[in-house]
């Protein structure tokens, strides 16, 4: 899927597009979480299309829940407690997930580029470690008394 450390850099062009293909898929994943937010508002809660959108996209971006729950009557607070709770840990994951997706080809090409920038065979640093740093440990200071 991506080159390999010994494989020159993808020409930019390419690179966008492969960016802009990763920021779709998280966008599309994002998409998704706020209808299923949307669908289980409409189910738990019994709000309208608008007030469900609202408390969905408020929980997916962190925001919290902005439902009343004074409101509503004492049987349906419950099972929307445990909605939006869930929905809640749900959307932390596809937080994580949607930023790892945008990042994954920024970070890829960064670390490509160090890789040209310190070609490993040729890289030698530039200062003496001491000794007591450079020395592997011997066994027999590893032994436990």
């Amino acid at each position: 899927m991506f080159e390999h450390r010994s494989q020159p850099l993808l020409p930019r062009r390419q690179f966008i597009r492969r960016a802009l293909n990763y920021a779709i898929v998280s966008a599309l994943l994002l998409l998704l979480s706020l209808y299923m937010g949307m669908l289980g508002y409409r189910y738990f809660a019994g709000v309208g299309w608008v007030d469900a959108f609202y408390n969905a996209a408020m929980i997916l971006t962190g925001m919290g829940p902005a439902l009343d729950l004074d409101a509503m009557a004492p049987g349906a607070r419950d099972g929307v407690k445990v909605f939006a709770g869930l929905y809640a840990l749900y959307s932390g994951v596809v937080f994580l997930a949607a930023s790892g997706l945008v990042l994954t080809p920024l970070l890829h090409r960064f670390f490509h580029k160090l890789h040209f920038a310190f070609p490993p065979n040729n890289y030698s640093p530039k200062i003496a470690l001491p000794k007591y740093v450079a020395a592997s440990p011997s066994s027999s200071s590893m032994r436990s008394s």
